[in-house]
């Protein structure tokens, strides 16, 4: 039987060989041009299984949440109290913390950021000798959290317990060990945490204290012990905090009061629950003003900051209470140094909501942090419109020590931006509502995915501003940017495993010039925008890893653009497209040109090129990717009926070509 099987398998091939033969010898197929070597190999750039796994009931294939999707939920109290001699923060936290995954968990895991700070840490040790933006600028000081008890809340018929648990701190993470698992599908644990950290000046440009002339602007992040994310990918997400990855966070309601001296102003992410208690008459008039205002109300002036009287008598301190739903954090600021200024925001629903700023004189000016609430406004108005609507009550830019830091409803900007550097880290960090505040996905891991996506808007938000106002004059030549350098590591890296100098392109640079390319060059505005919008309202406050945004945008745009994820996300290859030769049938100009282009690197991308005339006539011409399928060089008929004068590839810099010097044949 064997045998048979072998004998009739070849006497089928010998019968497709030969009628195979007869066909070619009937059929007159163009010469093949590939014989000259590249780098390129079709097989590599179009290789079919590009995703790992398939989809399955937690993920779909489609790139959307499947049936079982599930994740987890931590909901918090948390009441802080600011020593602004000390730069002491003493805090308290109540977190119910929900297991909707199908395992029971015996055990938690929290992030401690602040010891980040601590001498011994992980973050500090890698720390290179020229420094790091990711670390404490040589600090030393009494870092780090001091935890003084972990508890377990039970309440069992009506009584309600607390046990103090054993807990383990290794660097960054804390592992809590309980009395009794957390049950799977919707089982709760209550936890009661006291601590207190010393703030560093200068906290690995995510928070820190700034000394102004009318006292110190607090900002403050990374300020509580908060809930690992357990998912359906890694389990534990435990990946120690070393200061340039960010953070992987679950979402839940947040109620914070804070406690300051009362000569301070205190902003916090979302909803202040208590201005009578905290404001003046006169300031509550104010922002009452402001909430119904498209121009920029003062709430408190310059030359009121040092009058007594901006703020309420007979008080050492006051707490200031806030609530914000449905948030990944919530982060703080506080001073006695604050301008106070606000708008209101015209969100597509009606919904109310405030755009707030807060900084010294020494930021004050027309063409500085006067104009804040302004760009907070207009950007914020623009992405609600464009993608999804901002989801918090306010928005609240503080000026500080750091250069531009993120967080819900709040965002920290340097003290000393103005102009179009203002609106630019004003636009970014707000930006960061979208990704990751609303689609939560893995900073710690995947970088480019907040800060990458962010970066994109950003172009389309500063584009529109005032007409243009800060719009660039013509666009980047991607000729000249080298996001293709031998020196770049692939997009696709954990943030942890980038050269520091690196992170500027790969975690925001090249993966916005890469949403740019799709939209502008391969899938046109409006497919490109209707996946993108889906891929935002399908994973808003849920945890999408890389796979489910490429199969969103895939399955919704309908194009399967595993070529382009694998050249320029997966990989660091090279685009080189180059014109070869340009010849005519029959030697005869007027009976067509021949045209072949060749694809000299790794990476493809259509072509597009600009065909010019001894005339003087100059024609557009756009060839799609499908051409190097299966091909390193490609020949194509051109219906000329005149010489040609040249021939240029990427005539508007475009594409990334890391070669021009080949994109141009010109008439000898």
């Amino acid at each position: 039987m064997k045998f048979k099987l072998i004998a009739g398998f070849a006497l089928a091939l010998s019968t497709v060989a030969a009628t195979t033969g007869q066909a070619q010898q009937r059929r007159a197929y163009p010469k093949s041009s590939d014989t000259v070597v590249t780098n390129y190999n079709y097989h590599d750039a179009f290789a079919p299984y590009f995703y790992s796994k398939n989809g399955n009931e937690y993920r779909s294939a489609g790139g959307q949440p499947g049936i079982k999707y599930w994740q987890n939920r931590a909901d918090y109290t948390l009441n802080a109290k600011l020593d602004d001699q000390k730069n002491e923060i003493t805090g308290s936290e109540t977190l119910t913390y929900t297991n909707n995954s199908p395992d029971k968990l015996s055990f938690l895991w929290m992030m401690l950021d602040q010891n980040l700070f601590k001498l011994d840490s992980r973050g500090n040790a890698i720390v290179p000798t020229g420094g790091s933006r990711n670390a404490g600028r040589g600090q030393k000081f009494d870092a780090g959290f001091k935890i003084k008890s972990v508890k377990v809340i039970s309440a069992l018929k009506g009584k309600t317990s607390v046990t103090e648990v054993k807990y383990l701190i290794n660097d960054t993470r804390m592992q809590v060990y309980l009395p009794q698992d957390v049950a799977a599908n919707g089982g709760q644990v209550k936890l009661q945490v006291e601590y207190s950290f010393i703030s560093p000046d200068y906290g690995s440009d995510r928070m820190g204290v700034l000394q102004t002339k009318n006292g110190k602007i607090f900002t403050v992040g990374q300020w509580y012990p908060r809930m690992c994310v357990y998912d359906d990918i890694y389990g534990w997400n435990t990946l120690p905090y070393t200061g340039p990855g960010e953070f992987y966070l679950e979402y839940g309601d947040f109620n914070v009061n804070i406690t300051a001296p009362a000569s301070h102003i205190v902003f916090c992410s979302g909803e202040l629950l208590n201005p009578a208690e905290v404001y003046t008459a006169e300031q509550q008039k104010r922002w009452a003003l402001a909430e119904k205002s498209e121009k920029t109300v003062i709430i408190r002036s310059a030359s009121e900051v040092s009058d007594p009287q901006s703020r309420p008598a007979g008080k050492a301190e006051l707490t200031w209470k806030f609530r914000i739903k449905n948030s990944r954090d919530a982060s703080w600021a506080s001073s006695p140094s604050f301008i106070v200024d606000a708008a209101k925001m015209d969100l597509p629903s009606g919904k109310k909501s405030t755009a707030i700023s807060a900084y010294p004189v020494e930021s004050n000016g027309a063409d500085a942090w006067s104009r804040s609430t302004e760009y907070i406004k207009k950007s914020i108005e623009y992405n609600s419109k464009k993608w999804f609507e901002y989801p918090y009550p306010a928005a609240t830019a503080v000026a500080g020590i750091v250069g531009g830091m993120e967080y819900p409803g709040i965002v920290f900007c340097g003290s000393t931006a103005k102009g179009q550097s203002l609106w630019g880290v004003n636009d970014h960090e707000f930006g960061h509502t979208w990704f990751p505040m609303i689609v939560g996905s893995n900073e710690r891991m995947y970088g480019w995915m907040d800060e990458g996506f962010n970066t994109f808007i950003n172009t389309l938000s500063t584009a529109d501003f005032n007409g243009g106002e800060y719009k660039a004059a013509q666009a980047p030549d991607m000729h000249r940017l080298g996001l293709t350098s031998p020196s770049l590591e692939p997009i696709l890296s954990v943030v942890d495993n980038l050269k520091e100098r690196n992170n500027g392109t790969l975690l925001y640079f090249k993966p916005s010039a890469g949403l740019i390319l799709l939209r502008e060059q391969i899938l046109g505005p409006e497919r490109f925008d209707l996946a993108f919008k889906t891929y935002i309202s399908r994973w808003a406050f849920k945890h999408p890893m890389p796979d489910d945004f490429f199969r969103t945008i895939e399955n919704v745009a309908g194009e399967n653009l595993n070529w382009f994820w694998r050249g320029w996300f997966l990989n660091n290859w090279k685009l080189d497209q180059g014109v070869r030769t340009v010849t005519y049938n029959n030697n005869d100009p007027a009976q067509g040109a021949l045209i072949t282009i060749i694809n000299n690197e790794k990476m493809v991308m259509p072509v597009i090129m600009d065909i010019k005339l001894v005339s003087g006539k100059v024609e557009r011409l756009k060839l799609p990717v499908e051409v190097w399928e299966r091909n390193t060089s490609w020949t194509f008929n051109y219906p000329s009926t005149e010489e040609i004068q040249s021939v240029t590839l990427d005539p508007d810099h475009v594409l990334p070509d890391s070669n021009p010097d080949n994109d141009v044949w010109t008439k000898k």
